[in-house]
Order: C-alpha cells, then sequence, then structure tokens
C-alpha cells in the first residue's frame, strides 16, 4: 500500500496511511501550506511556536482526532492530550507512534543552555503499511540515531542554529540508512549539499520536495 507524505513547509507535513490523515508539527509559519483536510492523528515534536500551534490544531481536530505530544504542550494545546516520551509508543487503529530522543548537543542559547534539551522534545517513529517513517524533530545529530534501523523515509532538520546544518543532517541520514531522506526545517536555505553528499556516500535517495508537494512511499 502507498503512504502519502506532503510537505506543508517547515517542519509541517500531512501523512495519510490506513485511511488515516495524520500530521506532524502543524503550524502557519512563513509559506507553510495551508490544508483544510481534518485530521485522525496529530502529533507535536516540541514546544516551540514554530512546531505547536493551538489554533492551526483546533482548525484541523475533530471529536474523535488523537492528539500527541510532549507533556509540555498539553496544557498549551488544550482539551485531550496523550502524552508521550522516548521510549514509549501509542497505538491508533493500525498506526504506531512511537517517540524517540531529540535534542542539541552543540547548538546553545548565549546563556549557554542548549535549544532543545535532552527531554523537552522528541522525535517520532510512524509505523504504518509495513514501513517506518522518522521525523527526527527539533535536533543535532545524535547518538541515538545511530540505532535506528530499517527507516523506509527520515525527515531531517537541515536549517542549522536550532537544528543540524545540510553537512550534518546528511551524517545523520548517512547513520540511519534509511530508504529516502527529505530536508525539512530549512529556512529556504538551498538543499543541494545535504542531497550530494547523501547520495554520493550512502544507497539513500534524497528527494527535495518544493511546500504543498507530495511524495508516494511505496
Amino acid at each position: 500500500m502507498v503512504i502519502c507524505v506532503k510537505w506543508l513547509g517547515h517542519a509541517s507535513f500531512q501523512i495519510r496511511a490506513v485511511n488515516k490523515v495524520l500530521y506532524v508539527d502543524l503550524k502557519k509559519y512563513g509559506n507553510v501550506v495551508e490544508t483544510s483536510e481534518k485530521a485522525d492523528i496529530i502529533l507535536v515534536t516540541h514546544n516551540h511556536g514554530d512546531h505547536c500551534s493551538p489554533p492551526e490544531i483546533q482548525k484541523l481536530r475533530k471529536k474523535d482526532t488523537v492528539v500527541i505530544a510532549p507533556k509540555n504542550c498539553a496544557s498549551r494545546i488544550g482539551g485531550s492530550v496523550k502524552t508521550i516520551k522516548p521510549g514509549e509508543e501509542i497505538v491508533v487503529d493500525g498506526v504506531r507512534i512511537g517517540a524517540v530522543e531529540a535534542y542539541n548537543v552543540k547548538r546553545f542559547k548565549p546563556s549557554g543552555k542548549p535549544w532543545h534539551p535532552k527531554g523537552y522534545g522528541v522525535g517520532y517513529l510512524i509505523k504504518a503499511e509495513g514501513k517506518t517513517i522518522y521525523h527526527a524533530g527539533d535536533t543535532d545529530f545524535i547518538p541515538e540515531m545511530r540505532l535506528l534501523k530499517d527507516i523506509a523515509l527520515a525527515l531531517l532538520p537541515t536549517g542549522d542554529k536550532y537544528t543540524m546544518d545540510d553537512a550534518e543532517a546528511a551524517e545523520a541520514a548517512i547513520a540511519i540508512n534509511p530508504k529516502t531522506a527529505m530536508a525539512m526545517h530549512t529556512w529556504e536555505k538551498d538543499r543541494e549539499e545535504f542531497k550530494k553528499k547523501v547520495e554520493a556516500n550512502s544507497e539513500t535517495e534524497v528527494v527535495l520536495l518544493q511546500e504543498g508537494e507530495e511524495y508516494q512511499l511505496k
């Protein structure tokens, strides 16, 4: 079965699988593409405003929409929220949602504290149709990525300052060895360095979507 993955811009994606519509990091940010298709599942990686937007969540939320987020997002989102932390998994109608670590090891605020300390946010492993999609959240290249296996599609931030840059994201992709990788959270920077380095050093195909474009994961 085909899984359809649409990049809405920044770190926002729509994923359609097993007759479910899932969104990750819904946020009207910059050129993020508007969508009106209601959600069955909404995932939030962390509490920063460009990833967690209660107004956008409410627009696409139904009575039975399952919202999954770290505990520090729950009160901000409001309503029923299933909280999750790294190592935990939640199953929703045939879709398995696992949380993994996402944090900074080399990107810090002027105070010296990381923009994303360990425990603040998560990445997600979304398993459906026998395939696994990895949405990394906001993170540097961290040791836990080397433990990921059998990833069909890796969605990796490449924008620098708060996350990996192109070169580091390429190193992460090479270590994870997914079938396909995409750049996100790019701050509109060129993604060609990421693509060239990954494809020159692995068998991973890099797909560079434009905002609003869809990729079919077969």
